[in-house]
């Protein structure tokens, strides 16, 4: 005997009904088995419940129900285009309804007969545009119609004919998924009940039973999935307890420039942690850009080395390394520390004597960018890696560094703010530290936002700054001219700027199709203000530390996400000098004007992120090459989020009991982990 959960797995073939054409086309939207159809959820839904006309607003759709009146009339224009009309007997109000191109509705309307018509209401004109018809009275029958997405020769009407069959034939094997005492907790519908209204509701409240539950399920499966992850990376990788010096860990701590804010010594405090715990870590920081988290991670590290550990640092750009090797240098040398820097510039017999020394243990810090994960590199004693703006490396990259050491303590840091929503799912797996607090004195950047008819303002100022010795980025989305999009390219402006300047500044181009020594001859040149003015791609978002530059010119700024945005503006305000940023701006949309608008009201990137996510949805806010984020067929992860929070303290607290992974009533769960690659030893890094 088969089974429920496996005949719903069974080829959609298997619905009678439902032949190999069908199927080829269903397969197009991802429609494979019978279960698949099931969870092919509504967008929307079309409301045929009839209105009483007192209450509807103006432009609202509905449906009304009436005895013609008129006969209807009909009148042609243009070419094949017509217009019928008809008066219609509502609730004793006398209404006009309009159908447009739909001629041979005239054969079918009938003088006292009832009929129903769909359509926008004009309050004003009591008239009605109608898009459907009806004959006779209302049989109250699918008063709410669902709406799917749909491709090539499926159609709505179809996909809702098909769902009918699956139920038909099939109905009564959709089996439970979650525990008693879960449904009763949160007064959920079983899982055949909710598959059934969320398809076929009878009214509003079905529909929003129906979703309650499916969304904590979709949310409650992903995130068992996570912390099963976290709970097999504790248990399966003994990491390096790492005793750190006390005394001499606050020496140094007493030794730095400047005090720590609240938000850097609680972040110190969780890395140290975990550092002493027996596992390893394996832990996000995030911080704002100049929150302060090179100075966290050289605290870690000297805790490392005084535990008798080296420590590995890894960014995505030489410029960046040399830039953090500069810094580190600088704050532990005085305590005896080597560190090193390693990249592809570093050759010869440099490059040999830095392997040596590593290898024996007379390097404490190397600091540098994939060189480090090359097969040559071999630590005496790794027992932290560091990776900064960790999304910009593979898996595999970040893998090899980490499998370097006998499992060394992990810390990925990225100046990327990430709302909590998408941290406690893209990084689900990890424990998450936040610097949410800028250290004292730092000067804002003022935003200001101003059209592209404005540009000889903003260039005249832009003289201002240069002439006061100041250097400026000039940001632009595209490297040369596109036919599709009527945007300004790095290529014209620089040209144009070169002709408006006039050889009085020196001004560089960088993009995306330099090669990585091209691109950091260009920024070093700027960096040592060889050039004045930089224009680029957004190659120049990660990193970068210029202090002398103090303006920030964004052309097309409506092209690019909030997140992006602030990135790219952290680039200046990083010296003693007043910084400005200055969008260049025409947006078309709303959304568009808002972007700018709270741009030049708020420096705080997670206050930004959480309205980049909001305005941009979860899939688009790492670009879309960002893979992680996680697609759930009807959960909406930023309005869904207190479901998705407590989906996920549900999930932590049944990981970690006996009774999951041993009682009956959590089988359906189990057997969803070990079908995924969490128990199957293809663990996620």
């Amino acid at each position: 005997m088969m089974s429920g959960v496996h005949r719903l797995k069974q080829s959609i073939t298997a619905i009678k009904g439902i032949g190999d054409e069908t199927a080829v086309a269903l397969a197009e939207m991802n429609i494979y088995s019978i279960e698949d159809l099931l969870e092919h959820y509504p967008f929307r839904y079309e409301d045929y419940r009839l209105k009483d006309l007192t209450e509807v607003k103006h432009e609202e759709r509905l449906t009304l129900e009436g005895k013609v009146q008129s006969e209807p009339s009909l009148v042609y224009y243009g070419r094949k285009k017509s217009r019928l009309t008809v008066k219609l007997l509502v609730d004793h109000f006398l209404i006009q309804v309009i159908f447009f191109n739909q001629p041979y509705l005239k054969k079918k309307i009938v003088l006292n007969e009832t009929i129903q018509v769909t359509g926008k209401w004009d309050m004003h004109r009591r008239t009605i545009t109608a898009s459907e018809m009806q004959l006779g009275p209302s049989n109250q029958k699918e008063m709410l119609s669902p709406v799917y997405h749909v491709k090539g020769t499926i159609t709505v009407k179809g996909i809702r004919r098909f769902l009918q069959l699956a139920f038909q034939q099939y109905g009564d094997k959709i089996n439970e998924t979650l525990p008693q005492h879960l449904l009763a907790k949160y007064r959920l519908p079983s899982r055949k009940e909710s598959i059934k209204m969320i398809h076929f509701p009878s009214d509003d409240d079905d529909i929003k039973q129906a979703r309650r539950r499916i969304v904590y399920e979709e949310f409650l499966y992903f995130q068992l999935k996570m912390q099963a992850l976290r709970k097999f990376e504790r248990e399966q990788s003994q990491g390096v307890m790492q005793s750190y010096d006390l005394k001499k860990l606050k020496g140094f701590l007493h030794s730095l420039p400047f005090p720590l804010t609240n938000a850097q010594k609680r972040v110190v405090n969780e890395i140290l942690a975990d550092m002493k715990s027996p596992y390893r870590m394996s832990r996000l920081l995030q911080g704002d850009v100049g929150s302060g988290k090179t100075v966290v991670a050289a605290i870690a590290l000297f805790a490392s080395i005084s535990a008798g550990f080296q420590g590995a640092l890894m960014v995505p750009t030489e410029i960046l390394a040399e830039q953090h090797a500069e810094s580190l240098i600088g704050l532990l040398q005085a305590f005896n520390i080597q560190c090193e820097l390693l990249t592809s510039s570093v050759k010869g017999k440099k490059r040999k004597e830095i392997l040596e020394r590593l290898q024996l243990g007379e390097i404490d810090v190397l600091i540098g960018t994939h060189a480090l994960i090359q097969d040559e590199v071999h630590f005496h004693k790794l027992g932290l890696v560091i990776t900064d703006e960790q999304h910009r490396f593979g898996v595999e990259q970040r893998k090899i560094l980490r499998e370097k050491g006998e499992n060394p303590d992990v810390l990925f840091m990225t100046a990327t703010p990430i709302p909590r929503t998408l941290a406690i799912t893209v990084f689900g797996e990890m424990d998450v530290s936040v610097i949410d607090e800028m250290p004292v004195g730092r000067k804002t950047i003022e935003t200001y936002w101003a059209k592209h008819e404005m540009l000889e303002r903003v260039l005249a100022f832009m003289e201002k700054e240069l002439a006061k010795g100041r250097q400026a980025y000039v940001i632009c989305p595209l490297i040369e001219e596109s036919e599709k999009l009527d945007v300004q390219n790095a290529i014209d402006v620089h040209a144009a700027l070169m002709t408006y300047f006039d050889g009085r500044y020196q001004i560089g181009l960088m993009h995306g199709r330099l090669n990585a020594d091209e691109k950091d001859t260009v920024m070093k040149a700027f960096s040592q203000n060889e050039l004045q003015v930089l224009v680029s791609t957004t190659v120049v978002e990660v990193g970068v530390n210029v202090p002398n530059a103090t303006l920030m010119v964004i052309y097309d700024a409506e092209r690019f996400g909030l997140a992006q945005l602030h990135q790219l503006r952290g680039r200046v305000g990083r010296g003693s000098e007043q910084s400005y940023c200055i969008l260049l701006a025409n947006p078309k949309t709303e959304i568009g004007k808002e972007r700018m608008q709270i741009m030049t009201e708020t420096n705080d990137g997670f206050v930004l992120s959480e309205k980049d996510l909001e305005l941009r949805g979860p899939g688009d806010f790492f670009g879309k090459k960002q893979s992680g984020v996680p697609e759930f067929k009807l959960a909406d992860m930023v309005h869904d989020y207190r479901t998705l929070e407590t989906a996920r303290n549900d999930a932590a607290m049944m990981i970690q009991s006996e009774e999951f992974w041993h009682s009956p009533s959590y089988a359906a769960l189990r057997d969803y982990l070990h079908k995924s690659e969490v128990l199957k030893g293809e663990k996620l890094d």
